[in-house]
């Protein structure tokens, strides 16, 4: 995955402003989902395009094992063009909003990257970028006011946190099933390669209603550490959670401005086996459905999260703001040792940061189970995010939108995709024997942005600046995928109850604030109890219901 990925990376809540059902999601529908609603995705074949191989395609060097994708360690000798003629005819601007992670790029004129890649496109892209962490506050400020752009990307993980997001697909965007399902599919042969899995996940309504971009790695999350600097100390990476928090305490040296962590809660649940599924659920004992703020796991791992809070083993920029650029503390300046990301975080990390430190050596910790036994790794299965085209525009200019996506998802080994990752040859990047080389212009105004508005056969590398990056990646996947977590509601597509969606935020926040001191631990019980009357006990029923209903 690119350095793009590195934040999915970075989840964090949006914010309260996003809970707020406002007037348009409750009155998209003459039906509300206020009660949430689930659907069998093996019952939307037919409106899913067909899908058909690309003759472009080159053997992988190595081989995932799935869903973990292949790799290739050598960059194409040489390029082919996927596309012969400009995907943009109108000359009209094209609209489109998508996140980042860290500095904004620069806009279309002011960036030579923008105006190389539009100029092959035929119809200028500008690009409205916006902080992934706050994304979803912009998406429903966006949708109260019924006013999004031509192409719009909502991450997957934003889509639950919006309340009645499927009544809002039917007043704001395009129904793209006529034009992809089936063999229709074919005018757009790269969106055609796709995985039908991930197509199945763009249906909301029983419609077609965006472009997926596939997952290219099915895990959310991992803990890097920074190998270079526990070398230098002369310590392992750890291999149990009683070695990491012991050697967390050597490591932190306050008055050398060094912290053992940035915030981690998410890998310590993991460390603790609390479910991940669809947000946290699980089927207890008895196969009913229960949160993990229910679980004895959860508990465990937040009092160990608080102990680590408590012992002053976090970096303070990350204790004092949720804007704190955890990548820079971590990849840059070694004032954190370990740190959570996503594993997409680790290529563009280890490349943007060993130009100034020869000795960077960025690398997973192997996820461990607390107590022994074997270790439970969530799963990140659906679509990285999902590209919608505005509701209104012209046939013609639906279809000049999705050659513009069409193109924008080449795959490795052409040209389209040379310049769409890499940018201009001598500007963005050197040419070397191995392939491109990203320069420091590169990373200041390539942000993934024609990414975000696509999506690609998931592939892995190659990155010739990295070398032993897709070997390890590769390593560790295949090794950490023999404990993905089961998905009890694996198939099911789930809009959560209205109440339980609007409350999500405000519950993390709480047991946040249990975590990090700012309540005390006896209020524990209280905020289950609280969250099941807010929405908790819906979410339940529906979660049962779904499985019933669907014979499980």
């Amino acid at each position: 995955m690119t350095s793009s990925r590195r934040a999915f990376l970075n989840l964090i809540g949006l914010g309260a402003a996003a809970v707020a059902t406002g007037p348009l999601l409750a009155g998209c529908s003459e039906k509300p989902t206020a009660s949430g609603a689930a659907q069998n995705l093996d019952d939307v074949a037919g409106l899913l395009p067909a899908h058909q191989d690309l003759a472009l395609s080159i053997k992988p060097d190595l081989v995932g094992t799935r869903p973990v994708p292949d790799g290739y360690t050598t960059y194409p000798a040489s390029l082919v063009d996927a596309i012969t003629d400009k995907p943009g005819t109108s000359g009209q601007e094209i609209r489109a909003m998508t996140p980042v992670w860290g500095p904004a790029p620069p806009g279309f004129r002011q960036s030579a990257y923008l105006q190389a890649v539009n100029a092959e496109l035929g119809t200028p892209v500008n690009f409205t970028i916006q902080d992934g962490g706050t994304y979803a506050d912009k998406l429903n400020a966006m949708f109260g006011a019924r006013d999004v752009p031509d192409l719009l990307c909502v991450p997957g993980w934003e889509i639950d946190k919006i309340p009645r997001f499927s009544d809002a697909t039917k007043v704001l965007f395009t129904d793209l099933t006529d034009y992809l399902k089936g063999s229709a599919a074919a005018a757009y042969p790269m969106l055609a390669s796709f995985p039908t899995g991930a197509w199945r996940n763009a249906v909301w309504n029983q419609r077609l209603y965006a472009v997926p971009n596939p997952t290219d790695g099915p895990f959310p999350w991992a803990l890097f550490t920074r190998k270079d600097l526990l070398d230098k100390r002369g310590l392992p990476v750890p291999k149990s959670l009683d070695e990491l928090l012991t050697m967390a305490g050597q490591v932190t040296e306050p008055k050398k401005s060094v912290w053992a962590f940035g915030d981690i809660f998410p890998m310590v649940q993991m460390y603790h086996r609390v479910p991940g599924a669809k947000g946290g659920w699980r089927l207890g004992a008895n196969k009913t459905p229960e949160f993990k703020y229910e679980t004895a796991e959860y508990r465990a791992a937040l009092e160990v999260m608080a102990k680590i809070y408590q012992d002053g083993l976090v970096h303070p920029d990350i204790v004092a703001s949720k804007g704190a650029d955890q990548n820079q503390l971590f990849a840059r300046n070694g004032a954190i040792i370990f740190a959570q990301a996503g594993v997409g975080f680790w290529q563009g990390a280890q490349a943007e940061h060993q130009k100034v430190n020869r000795e960077l050596n960025i690398q997973p910790v192997p996820i461990f189970a607390a107590g022994g036994g074997d270790p439970l790794v969530w799963g990140a299965a659906d679509p990285i995010s999902y590209t919608f085209i505005k509701a209104g525009l012209a046939k013609e200019r639906v279809e000049e939108l999705l050659r513009v996506i069409n193109w924008c998802s080449a795959p490795l080994g052409t040209q389209e995709a040379q310049l769409r990752d890499y940018g201009l040859a001598g500007k963005h990047h050197t040419a070397t024997s191995n392939g491109p080389v990203k320069t420091d212009l590169a990373f200041k105004e390539i942000a993934n942005q024609f990414f975000f508005i696509s999506g690609r056969n998931p592939t892995v590398g190659p990155y010739p600046d990295t070398p032993n990056y897709v070997r390890d990646v590769l390593a560790y996947s295949n090794e950490m995928v023999k404990y993905l977590e089961k998905d009890p509601w694996d198939g099911l597509k789930l809009e959560m109850p209205a109440k339980y969606a609007a409350s999500r935020v405000p519950a993390e926040e709480k047991f946040n604030d249990l975590l990090r001191g700012r309540r005390p631990m006896s209020d524990y019980d209280g905020l289950v109890q609280e969250w099941k009357a807010n929405g908790g006990e819906e979410a339940r029923a529906l979660m049962a219901k779904a499985l019933s209903d669907a014979g499980r």
